[in-house]
């Protein structure tokens, strides 16, 4: 796992990584339990604190900053209360948000977690409460978001698409990143929440368990994995499974499996998906092999499953892991 170490150290945060997608303000909100209301059967939760953290492509380049890497984000955010505390995150994480367009028809998407528990008791969630934007994007505002794609992608060493259904990740979008990677030779990652046809000819894509069965049904096989690669036209596809690892499928090589790191125990699953990406998409941009690649998101997203909330992996926490793996963690697929 050398090699792996020094591509972490010394080749991550030379690579500039432009990350398109829907931005998301992951919002927690810890209270304390005080007593039962006398109005329903229900606790009153009396308010500690909320905490602001970057979601979905946001959460993504937040994790290719917490690895030196140069994230340049592209999307769109409402001009609210809840878009200013992202941006402000993003800034103080070393995310460049020269590319980012605030539209007020337009509300930033905010998924709020609410953490109760008694005094001195660690924090449960309880329940999510989303606000989700459901304001089409205008044709202005989508015309905006391709020239800032096209000046960023000039430069760029690897490109994410991360759909999450919120409507930046539009076929036009697309097509103007697959032809910007295409005359730079560089790889165009794709994380889309269960859209994954609308992107074909990309190189490489990293749907979760849940994704896939929706493309190809339950107990899927790695063959059948193979079969959606190559119908997709990807040079390849890292499929997450969870507690299960991963599963990386190659054009004309055999299938791998990546067994997982750490626990199979999580202690939060929340944007694990996001820094798989970021990690895979450092990987390649640095000239790793998909499966060297892979191996390094899946160390990433053992150290973040293992974080409460919306985390990121850090180059000292990553390079503890690989090094601690004293032999290789892959394995034909049988």
């Amino acid at each position: 796992m050398n090699h792996l170490s020094g591509a972490v150290k010394y080749s991550f945060p030379k690579q500039r990584i432009v990350i398109i997608g829907d931005l998301v303000a992951d919002q927690f909100l810890h209270g304390t339990i005080a007593r039962v209301s006398r109005e329903a059967p229900v606790f009153i939760l009396r308010h500690d604190e909320t905490n602001t953290c970057a979601g979905a492509a946001a959460n993504a380049a937040v994790n290719v900053a917490s690895l030196g890497g140069k994230p340049v984000l592209i999307g769109a955010r409402g001009l609210d209360t809840n878009g200013d505390l992202l941006l402000e995150t993003l800034r103080e994480s070393g995310v460049n948000c020269d590319f980012i367009l605030s539209d007020s028809a337009l509300r930033t998407t905010t998924k709020i977690r609410v953490l109760a528990g008694h005094h001195y008791a660690a924090r449960q969630q309880v329940i999510r409460i989303d606000y989700e934007n459901n304001t089409q994007i205008s044709l202005s505002l989508q015309q905006k978001l391709l020239n800032n794609i096209e000046k960023a992608g000039k430069t760029a060493d690897a490109i994410i698409i991360s759909d999450y259904n919120y409507g930046v990740a539009s076929h036009q979008v697309f097509e103007l990143a697959r032809k910007l990677a295409k005359l730079r030779s560089i790889p165009l990652l794709i994380d889309s929440r269960f859209r994954l046809t609308d992107f074909p000819e990309a190189t490489t894509a990293t749907p979760n368990q849940d994704e896939v069965e929706q493309l190809i049904g339950k107990n899927f096989t790695a063959e059948q994995c193979s079969e959606l690669r190559g119908k997709l036209g990807y040079e390849s596809l890292l499929v997450t499974c969870g507690n299960q690892g991963m599963l990386l499928v190659q054009k004309n090589e055999v299938p791998r499996r990546i067994e997982v790191v750490g626990s199979a125990k999580p202690v939060d699953v929340t944007g694990a998906g996001d820094t798989v990406i970021a990690v895979y998409s450092l990987g390649l941009a640095s000239g790793l092999s998909f499966i060297d690649a892979a191996e390094v998101a899946n160390h990433a997203g053992g150290i973040v499953v293992m974080k409460k909330g919306t985390a990121s992996v850090n180059p000292h926490e990553l390079i503890e892991s690989l090094q601690a793996t004293t032999k290789g963690v892959t394995e034909s697929f049988a």
